[in-house]
């Protein structure tokens, strides 16, 4: 379908939370409140990682990298956000938007990929124990997360690219920031390829490693069924509950955001859906890891009882 009357748009406006103008100053400080508790949370995370020797393993290592990626994912999207709320900022140039929504998913895919590379490593010290330092040895390791982060923004690159070389015809965009779909609604043309490039992107950033985790977990949980006590599986499994936690809800969000149908779209479920993955899920990762992971329960102890 095209667009009559196609202008060059140079600038877009955000719509925002409009729909709510009486609770904008509540919103604003619900997700200052949930923000200042991320950036604390994951600075924490990253600070005792570094500092107490006990974590220096490739598990906590993968967690202080997702750490930083979730706070700079948050760094790219929530400052705009907060500022809408309050009236200041509304607008944003279009090489602003195609910077944002770059940043947005290079963190947002670097994310999911370091989920699955946790996957692996939690399967590598279950499963093959004797040999896990040899196969997760700090060369590895960083290999691992460089490939990671490269891969999220080359991937990243191609979907904003392939985005912005769209004319558009509107600038008013029905959300709080540049994400993909809202973005390509304001094309003059109804972008066939961008649609089949999205649906391959999501696959690739979503269901791969979604998949490769889900498989990880079904060869663990089969090895600490052949752990003969109780009291074994139990300590063995409970290494991977954290990461568990953080992936059922990391992935569920995603999901629900680029799998739903385009006709069940409506602003309102879009809005819900984004805050869910833009300023609760980073949250959980901290929270998560600090509330059910007795490792970092007992370096945060060393270290407030070291100062």
């Amino acid at each position: 379908m095209k667009r009559s009357n196609c202008t060059e748009v140079r600038e877009f406006f955000f719509q925002g939370f409009s729909n709510f103008e009486e609770h904008q100053l509540t919103l604003f400080v619900v997700f200052l409140t949930l923000y200042m508790l991320t950036l604390a949370g994951n600075v924490i995370i990253v600070t005792i990682i570094r500092i107490d020797h006990h974590l220096h393993t490739p598990m906590y290592f993968f967690l202080s990298v997702l750490s930083t990626s979730e706070t700079f994912y948050s760094l790219v999207i929530i400052p705009r956000m907060l500022s809408s709320l309050v009236g200041l900022s509304q607008s944003i140039s279009l090489e602003g938007c195609g910077t944002q929504l770059f940043f947005f998913l290079g963190f947002a895919i670097t994310n999911c990929l370091l989920l699955a590379v946790m996957g692996y490593d939690r399967y590598v010290a279950i499963c093959n124990p004797l040999r896990y330092s040899v196969i997760m040895n700090r060369r590895v390791c960083t290999k691992l997360a460089s490939s990671v982060c490269a891969t999220g923004f080359s991937i990243s690159l191609v979907q904003a690219v392939a985005i912005f070389r769209l004319p558009f015809c509107d600038s008013l965009i029905e959300h709080f920031f540049c994400d993909v779909r809202p973005v390509l609604d304001l094309a003059c043309v109804t972008p066939i390829i961008n649609d089949i490039l999205t649906l391959v992107i999501s696959l690739l950033a979503i269901t791969v490693p979604a998949t490769f985790i889900f498989i990880s977990y079904v060869l663990i949980i089969s090895t600490v069924l052949r752990i003969a006590s109780a009291e074994g599986r139990k300590k063995t499994f409970s290494t991977c509950a954290s990461h568990l936690t953080v992936v059922i809800i990391h992935y569920g969000c995603a999901s629900i955001a680029y799998f739903k149908p385009k006709s069940e779209n409506t602003k309102d479920q879009d809005q819900l859906i984004s805050v869910s993955y833009t300023v609760v899920t980073p949250l959980l990762n901290p929270v998560v890891y600090s509330l059910r992971n007795k490792e970092v329960q007992d370096a945060l102890r060393r270290v407030m009882g070291h100062k």
